[in-house]
């Protein structure tokens, strides 16, 4: 178990510095920052002193080993925009961001684990026909579009929840949260929707997939010839040798939601890290771009190791062919 950790965790750092230098490298063909931040009126001799200040006027490698340092300190630059840390301005955006990930995911894989269980116990039946046909919804239209009608039926035609922005939040030691306050909530309802509607659909089918494959195997075929009851079938047999392969996938599903996160806030203006990049793109202000790519890139690798260590714990199969491996 020991040396698995170990392996994972090493390919893990492997793939955050690959990320990084594939991240810093694309932020070069971007456009010039030193464009944006003087003006008109701006001397050779501006650029030149903005160049060297900012450290663009050093080689690439340079500049990717000083990021790369100043990154495992926790520190990645000044926002050429705001001139401010751009650690202090993830840390502003990053509780709005989280917040709506993780009402997200909770909808996903509830709602994708429970319907995917309904509609595969009843799967003949009217109710379970309805949820497959709707669920079709999730899978094809575009995130965008989904957010769009939402804020159409729900904002503009009914007035029942506000079509942008994240409502009134409470401070509570640094960290900002809608949860306490009703505009709060409201204005997480869409967002939430919105976010969490494709990854849903798409753990629901997985696991009806999955449930239906188990619900024809022998060993279940016996527990019913002896008798046992059909909750306890689904339940206690069924649904543990399902959700087995299905963690791999809704482990990605729910990391990819942050990443899905830009187009929803930009479609809701939701003040979280993923317009802040959208916004940073438009400036060229490249200290943000890298340290959300990194952060985004950290969640990802985390996600996957933690997913990777459940599956390892859950199916035994791994831990006999790893000690078959070790001798």
């Amino acid at each position: 178990m020991l040396a698995y950790i170990i392996r994972r965790v090493a390919q893990s750092v492997l793939v955050l510095l690959v990320t990084g230098f594939v991240a810093f490298s694309m932020f070069s063909f971007v456009g010039d920052p030193v464009e944006n931040m003087l003006g008109q009126e701006r001397t050779q001799a501006d650029v030149d002193r903005l160049r060297d200040q900012l450290g663009l006027d050093r080689p690439f490698a340079v500049q990717y080993w000083k990021f790369l340092e100043q990154a495992v300190q926790g520190n990645f630059g000044l926002s050429y925009r705001q001139g401010r840390p751009v650690s202090e301005i993830l840390a502003e955006r990053l509780p709005a961001t989280l917040e709506l990930a993780a009402v997200s995911g909770l909808l996903a894989l509830l709602g994708g684990i429970g319907f995917g269980i309904f509609t595969a116990i009843r799967r003949r039946g009217a109710a379970a026909n309805v949820i497959m046909t709707v669920s079709l919804i999730g899978v094809s239209l575009p995130t965008f579009l989904i957010g769009i009608l939402l804020i159409y039926v729900f904002s503009v035609e009914l007035g029942w929840l506000p079509s942008f922005g994240r409502g009134d939040v409470v401070n509570l030691g640094g960290w900002s949260t809608g949860f306490l306050t009703q505009s709060g909530l409201k204005a997480l309802v869409l967002p939430a929707i919105t976010l969490g509607l494709y990854q849903m659909t798409l753990i629901m089918r997985l696991v009806r997939t999955e449930m239906l494959e188990v619900l024809r195997m022998d060993y279940i075929r016996f527990s019913r010839a002896r008798g046992l009851r059909e909750r306890a079938i689904n339940f206690r047999h069924a649904l543990k040798n399902t959700l087995v392969p299905v963690i791999t996938i809704t482990g990605l599903q729910l990391g990819s939601i942050i990443a899905f996160a830009i187009i929803t806030e930009t479609v809701f203006q939701w003040p979280g890290v993923g317009l802040l990049f959208i916004n940073a793109i438009q400036f060229v202000d490249i200290p943000v771009m890298a340290a959300y790519l990194m952060m985004i890139s950290v969640m990802f690798v985390a996600i996957n190791l933690i997913v990777d260590l459940l599956y390892f714990a859950i199916d035994p199969r791994l831990r006999i062919d790893g000690k078959a491996g070790g001798h």
